[in-house]
């Protein structure tokens, strides 16, 4: 049985999208059988694992509304043992057309509930909103990962968030935990940087992650040329931020294989 884990944020800009592709690269170059989901209408991740919206004919949105085999629109991508169930722009359109739907906030888990024996992680990358994809989401899965950014106001709209968690909890998923805050965007110069780091682990303690992704130029580069921060440079900051990233997810779970242990390289 596979771990579903949801990446959500309502801000934009927080490295959501960029921790979902090379989290599940990540996840997949240490052999877990990975799929990643884009549960955004700006089919970010899509493209930026190396797909084109515009010629996506089987996407996410056709599985939650006309009932496509999720099996029919997977598709695999160039990171071995890595697959993506894409997005396109008609995704912006599925809230309305769910709203009169039964048990229309668990469309998304009755789609993935078809797969999930199929691998050993699922990463869902939400949309940046609280709507009801990103509630479809959080029904669907066994946890959530928080991007925030090192920036000022940094936890602005954390709250909101955590709340929306709650009510996820009380009402469609008891069993939704989080799996932890994930600082991004981190600049060792700033000490803006340093202070939102000291704040974020002085509100939320035990529930922030170790590792923290830092700023890296080939980070940023990856989607433009269509592929995981990983496959581009694997030994450039981003890469070895995402896989202690993925290492301390695998170990905390209690997957970790006897020979990969978490790696401990800091990179200044």
């Amino acid at each position: 049985m596979s771990k579903i884990i949801a990446l959500a944020n309502q801000k934009g800009g927080v490295g959501k999208t960029t921790s979902s592709i090379n989290l599940a690269a990540s996840l997949a170059v240490l052999e877990y059988k990975t799929l990643l989901v884009d549960a955004d209408p700006q089919a970010n991740s899509t493209s930026g694992i190396g797909f084109d919206p515009r010629s996506i004919k089987n996407s996410i949105y056709e599985c939650i509304i006309n009932g496509i085999d999720p099996a029919d629109a997977i598709q695999k991508t160039e990171t071995p043992n890595l697959d993506l169930l894409p997005a396109h722009i008609d995704l912006v359109g599925a809230e309305i057309e769910m709203i009169n739907l039964t048990n229309r906030e668990y469309k998304m888990k009755a789609v993935l509930d078809k797969v999930r024996d199929n691998y050993d992680f699922i990463i869902i990358d939400c949309s940046p909103s609280l709507g009801l994809i990103t509630i479809n989401a959080l029904s669907a899965a066994d946890s959530v990962i928080i991007p925030v950014q090192c920036e000022y106001f940094a936890l602005e709209g954390l709250g909101k968030l955590l709340n929306t968690i709650k009510i996820v909890q009380n009402r469609l998923n008891p069993d939704l935990e989080i799996e932890g805050i994930l600082l991004t965007m981190y600049d060792v110069r700033l000490r803006l940087s340093n202070q939102v780091v000291e704040e974020v682990k002085t509100h939320f303690e035990n529930l922030v992650f170790e590792t923290i992704i830092q700023r890296n130029t080939r980070l940023s580069e990856a989607p433009s040329f269509g592929i995981s921060v990983i496959m581009h440079d694997a030994n450039c900051k981003g890469a070895i931020n995402y896989l202690n990233l993925a290492r301390e997810i695998v170990r905390n779970n209690g997957l970790i294989k006897a020979e990969d242990t978490l790696k401990t390289e800091t990179v200044e």
